[in-house]
């Protein structure tokens, strides 16, 4: 079957990008690239759609208990636990998907088609370590940074509710958030970020590398990539909150 054919290559070339680095010191200035490319360059996008996610939440759990039998902090500690739970950590790695794995697929897979890396293996250099392993590294590091940013920001625009409307005051809303507050959600969320941006970084590089004949395959396999990894994700997601929650 063709799924188990590129199970196996994912795998085989997973093995090449996880070996010691040849040199280290290329690695490094590589990764510091990559966490200014994969990380910095994605926290516009993160701010924007966190502060409206986060103010949009507040509206609709405001809307959605308006009941005199529920206390008025609902519609805080709603926002935040699903922030925490869900928004900041799985639904903003849907979101990276689109935006880091398509340029990292078309990226590798430009280089594959123009045969940059038949040059660097000629050359005697492993191309899956120097091209795909700072890329996962510099993701990986930087995605827990992007989710705490992101819960932080969404708090804001839950704020920004209350401050600026009367849907629901800003004593209602701040003792929501502080109600109840378990700091181990904030650890699921980390956890689960970590999984996924492996994820998009792999399945996004693999498609890349292996994209073979022109332009329109590189377009082929940048879409394989966020499609796959968006299923992945949400596979794993089902997966990671069974076993963590």
């Amino acid at each position: 079957m063709k799924i188990i054919q590129h199970i196996g290559e994912y795998f085989i070339l997973m093995g090449r990008v996880f070996r010691r680095p040849d040199r280290w010191g290329m690695f490094f200035r590589q990764y510091m690239k990559e966490v200014e490319k994969q990380g910095l360059q994605s926290l516009p996008i993160v701010i924007i759609i966190s502060i409206f996610i986060g103010a949009i939440l507040t509206i609709q759990a405001k809307i959605n208990t308006e009941n005199p039998l529920l206390p008025t902090y609902t519609t805080g500690l709603l926002t935040r636990e699903t922030l925490l739970l869900e928004f900041s950590s799985t639904i903003l790695c849907l979101i990276l998907a689109g935006k880091v794995g398509s340029n990292i697929a078309s990226e590798i897979g430009t280089m594959r088609i123009t045969e940059q890396i038949d040059a660097m293996e000629i050359m005697g250099v492993n191309s899956a370590n120097y091209l795909i392993a700072p890329k996962v590294v510099a993701f990986i590091t930087m995605m827990p940074f992007l989710v705490i940013i992101s819960i932080a920001i969404g708090l804001v625009g839950g704020w920004g509710v209350g401050a600026f409307t009367d849907i629901i005051t800003v004593a209602d809303y701040v003792t929501g958030i502080q109600y109840a507050f378990n700091p181990y959600y904030v650890t699921y969320g980390l956890i689960k970020s970590v999984v996924f941006a492996f994820i998009i970084t792999t399945l996004s590089s693999y498609y890349g590398y292996n994209a073979r004949g022109g332009a329109l395959e590189v377009g082929i396999a940048s879409t394989n990539a966020v499609v796959n990894s968006n299923i992945l994700i949400l596979f794993s997601d089902l997966i990671l909150t069974k076993v963590l929650l």
